[in-house]
């Protein structure tokens, strides 16, 4: 059975996370109303996901994503049912086949992505303790990945999208599968300095050559994907603004077919490229105010 989610949930990194107040944020989290918590490049031991619902009573723990290529399907799969005996219907396996960078840093040869991945559903499926299809997500930005999504799990995590893209992963997966996009916010009403944050932001991953193939398809130049990309590329990408009008854009992705919608705040205080940060407590209040 796929863990309920609710409309509304926090992306955040995984890194953001080892710090002292890691336990009392996801409480916080948790009472606040969220749905779920979705964990950027989670480690497939999954003992951040179990340190964090330990911490909470309620809210659903996603792993977005492991990176197939990092760990061994029969491995991650004992390590899923290990968490989840403890924690029932509360844990949701994102999974992925990450990026060519990343996957030569592990010294893995990237070829063939979406085959990989699906010969390793095929080793979730026929484990000692195999994984539902309905207990994991795939990342998935374009038609072939959506359609596994849509047919080897409960449906599609999309990172880095727009409300067109939401569209357009609903009408691919059809009715039925669950639509998760990852929707970045800034909460600055400066327009310089949200747009500084998140170029800042949008330059690591205009560097993995998978979202800048997305971002073509939804009708981006390759101009606008220089450079931190484009003032259009920004605003489609990095809903700035009070509370109320980042808001719109969460509101937006549910209009065009999410059921869920993991909302990542971009700040200051968190650095993709430095990967360090902590959780964004006092931005996740604020939202919450509105969102939930």
């Amino acid at each position: 059975m796929t863990p309920t989610l609710g409309r509304v949930g926090i992306w955040s990194p995984s890194f953001a996370w080892n710090t002292p107040d890691a336990a009392e944020a996801a409480a916080e989290l948790d009472e606040l109303g969220y749905g779920a918590l979705w964990l950027g490049a989670s480690a497939p031991e999954l003992r951040q996901p179990a340190q964090l619902l330990a911490a909470s009573r309620r809210m659903v723990v996603a792993t977005a994503i492991v990176n197939v290529w990092a760990t061994e399907a029969t491995a991650l799969a004992a390590a899923f049912h290990e968490v989840a005996r403890t924690y029932p219907d509360r844990l949701l396996l994102g999974l992925g086949a990450s990026h060519a960078p990343s996957v030569a840093a592990l010294g893995r040869t990237y070829t063939r992505p979406l085959r990989y991945l699906a010969g390793f559903l095929d080793t979730l499926d026929t484990a000692p303790e195999p994984v539902p299809a309905g207990s994991r997500v795939l990342a998935a930005l374009r038609p072939k990945a959506l359609a596994l999504a849509a047919t080897r799990s409960a449906g599609a995590h999309p990172y880095l999208v727009t409300p067109e893209h939401t569209e357009f992963a609903r009408g691919t997966l059809g009715a039925g599968p669950l639509l998760v996009p990852e929707q970045k916010v800034i909460l600055e009403t400066d327009p310089a300095t949200a747009w500084a944050l998140a170029r800042h932001n949008l330059s690591y991953y205009l560097a993995l050559p998978n979202y800048v193939r997305s971002l073509r398809m939804v009708g981006f130049s390759d101009d606008e994907l220089t450079e931190g990309g484009s003032d259009r590329l920004v605003d489609a990408l990095y809903a700035w603004g009070t509370v109320d009008e980042v808001a719109k854009r969460i509101t937006e992705h549910h209009a065009a077919g999410a059921d869920h919608v993991a909302v990542q705040v971009v700040s200051a205080g968190t650095d993709v490229h430095a990967r360090t940060g902590q959780p964004a407590r006092a931005q996740w209040r604020a939202l919450a105010e509105v969102l939930l």
